[in-house]
């Protein structure tokens, strides 16, 4: 009997610290405000490791060395002042290894920054800290310390490391978030793609995070699950939300004229096999099927294959989000004189003629933002558009009118 209350004690703190987690992630992913996630990231770690308090430390790219962001109960603004080094440190060595680290027994530890403890006026008796991951590179480190009951566990380390991947797509999508406003000043009718944008971001911002609200509800209902996989579902939705602010990156660099291209010889069949295996997955997920139109000698193109790409992966996701469930589409190439032509053609809800050109307007979409069905944030046709334009090139849309489908065509030069 006694074994069973502790085996039910266990699995409610668990589910308890699941639903934090899930709690954690919608509050992180609908704040824009950097200060205040990174209190709210703190303040979170603390109570679900129960321990005295927590703190972010953040790359600084520009000097190679890590800085106090925020830590519990302390000015940011103080602690920032003091500068952690790569080498030598705890922290250092976390974030060069990519590895958590768990320390109970932290003053026999050479590398503890005393510095850091005098500031804060806490002595660091136990230590977990763990990198704050961010696609292919390490954003910066948590850490955790003096756990008020007994030693940091690797239960400790699974449930910070999930806190951990949580900050660092909510600090980046912050900071993405940031350069994109300040992009869009230099646009000439600023207040109303400004406003056109922040309406779009906040209905999109809000789509992933219904699934995470449903999960949440999951939890409540069922415990079964081992941790890991409940953790990856959540994490699973906040990246839905990197993939809308990796367009919106990539609409900053385009207008900055900062996405460089490096042009090869490249037959355009590659370039379409390319960008179709890009957007595969997407494509059977809706029971739709790719036909391809191919001539059998190779039509090259002086191209940036990466890049121009991702141009046709966009109009390749833009027929798969606006057809139904097992429709057709197709991707073509031919000659046409010194030109190739390739074109993406769909079975969807099609374009009035008198949208055919708008399209391609930053941040343009047909359906009010508000009462919307199909979900983007209207920018991945403007950069298929600034793709092919910096290539000499052209594209267009055609269609017959609403429910008749629609064709986007791109038009390159041969190459020599």
């Amino acid at each position: 009997m006694t074994t069973n209350t502790g085996k039910l004690r266990d699995l409610e703190g668990r589910q308890s610290q699941l639903l934090r987690l899930v709690e954690l992630s919608v509050t992180l992913n609908s704040t824009l405000d950097l200060n205040e996630l990174l209190q709210q990231i703190t303040a979170t770690a603390t109570e679900l490791l129960d321990c005295e308090g927590s703190s972010i430390l953040l790359y600084d790219e520009k000097h190679p060395r890590l800085y106090f962001a925020a830590a519990t109960g302390s000015d940011p603004a103080e602690l920032a002042k003091i500068p952690v080094p790569i080498e030598g440190s705890l922290a250092g060595t976390i974030f060069r290894t990519n590895q958590p680290m768990i320390l109970n027994k932290v003053e026999q530890d050479p590398r503890h920054y005393t510095l850091v403890s005098d500031k804060i006026k806490i002595k660091t008796r136990t230590l977990l800290g763990v990198p704050m991951p961010i696609k292919d590179r390490t954003m910066g480190v948590l850490e955790a310390i003096n756990k008020r009951d007994g030693e940091f566990t690797d239960r400790d380390v699974a449930i910070l490391s999930v806190t951990a991947a949580h900050a660092a797509i909510a600090i980046n999508n912050a900071r993405m978030l940031h350069a994109t406003r300040q992009a869009l000043k230099q646009v000439k009718e600023a207040d109303e793609i400004k406003n056109n944008f922040l309406a779009l971001a906040s209905h999109e911002l809000r789509t992933p995070l219904g699934i995470i609200m449903g999960y949440s509800q999951f939890l409540k209902e069922d415990t079964k699950d081992e941790t890991s996989e409940l953790a990856n579902q959540v994490l699973n939705a906040a990246r839905q939300m990197r993939t809308l602010l990796d367009e919106m990156s990539n609409l900053t660099m385009l207008k900055a004229d900062t996405m460089g291209l490096k042009p090869q010889r490249v037959p355009m069949q590659d370039v379409l096999t390319f960008a179709c295996e890009g957007i595969k997955e997407f494509v059977s997920t809706h029971d739709q099927k790719l036909v391809f139109v191919f001539p059998e000698e190779p039509l090259y193109v002086s191209v940036d294959l990466d890049k121009t790409s991702l141009a046709l992966v966009n109009l390749l996701n833009n027929a798969s989000r606006f057809s139904p469930k097992e429709s057709t589409i197709t991707v073509g190439t031919k000659a046409q004189g010194d030109k190739v032509l390739a074109w993406v053609q769909d079975q969807g809800i099609g374009i009035p003629s008198d949208k055919l050109e708008k399209i391609f307007e930053e941040f343009y979409q047909i359906e009010p933002p508000n009462t919307r069905h199909y979900g983007g944030l209207g920018i991945g046709l403007p950069i298929a558009k600034g793709i092919i334009e910096a290539q000499d090139g052209r594209i267009w849309a055609e269609s017959e009118g609403t429910d008749k489908g629609s064709t986007f065509k791109v038009e390159l030069p041969k190459a020599e």
